[in-house]
């Protein structure tokens, strides 16, 4: 299974190298015009609900602006997902197709594996404008959970946490999306241009978000207490089953032996 959008193994490789660069960052050059002008960088504004209940829900992220931003600013969300839950990658595949949801994972998902056996990763998300509310971007991603090992009793549930995201900005009016970085009171970090991952970019880390410490997802688990049961009785319906299959096709069936 290949990630989304990662279309080379090459590909792949560039986004381990800018991941491991992620939180580095540089100080030459003259800062952009923009950045020297504009305030509303410190107006932004990152929100993250969840919707939906059970294994199946649905994580909505919000952007806004609290002033009016340049029509070729593009913003970059990087969530952290932990072992506990997962994003299927064809799901996410067929929703680019038909609703232009953006989603770039850096590294393969098992969509069957348990959550005591899948490691976490990151997901890349590019929202979009959204036609009703103007200045907002969004993106609606949808988050399954894993199976986990089953708890000591009846009706045991574990919480699952879902990080608050980073949220990266860039300009194409910086020529090729390569930020100056003097005298920016902003980190500077590196990621892919876009979700086809076909080059990098440096893009600007905007802090102090209006955003939750974390969300979590509420998830049953099994009952420990009843394995015995549950393994000695699917070991009885078993071999119930065979000794009727057996005795159906001794009664009915017609053997041929050679001479």
């Amino acid at each position: 299974m290949q990630p989304i959008m990662v279309v080379s193994s090459a590909n792949l490789l560039m986004v381990l190298e800018w991941s491991l660069a992620a939180l580095s960052y540089v100080n030459t050059g003259d800062g952009c015009d923009f950045l020297k002008t504009t305030q509303w960088l410190d107006s932004v504004k990152v929100a993250m609900n969840l919707t939906k209940s059970g294994f199946h829900r649905d994580l909505i992220y919000t952007v806004q602006f609290g002033a009016p931003f340049p029509e070729d600013f593009e913003a970059l969300l990087v969530q952290n997902v932990s072992s506990g839950v997962y994003m299927d990658v064809y799901q996410l595949q067929t929703l680019r197709k038909d609703a232009g949801l953006h989603v770039l994972l850096d590294s393969e998902v098992d969509l069957e594996a348990p959550a005591y056996e899948s490691p976490g990763f990151t997901a890349f998300i590019y929202p979009r404008p959204d036609p009703t509310t103007p200045g907002h971007l969004t993106a609606t991603v949808p988050i399954h959970g894993r199976y986990h090992r089953p708890g000591p009793g009846p009706g045991t549930h574990v919480q699952v946490e879902i990080k608050y995201t980073k949220l990266l900005l860039k300009s194409d009016s910086c020529e090729h999306g390569k930020l100056p970085f003097s005298n920016l009171p902003y980190k500077i970090v590196y990621g892919p241009c876009s979700v086809h991952n076909v080059s990098i970019c440096s893009w600007i880390e905007i802090e102090h978000l209006q955003v939750p410490q974390s969300l979590a997802m509420d998830l049953p688990v099994g009952d420990k207490s009843l394995l015995f049961l549950v393994c000695g009785g699917t070991l009885c319906v078993t071999i119930l089953c065979n000794l009727i299959l057996t005795a159906t096709i001794w009664k009915h069936g017609i053997f041929e032996f050679p001479p």
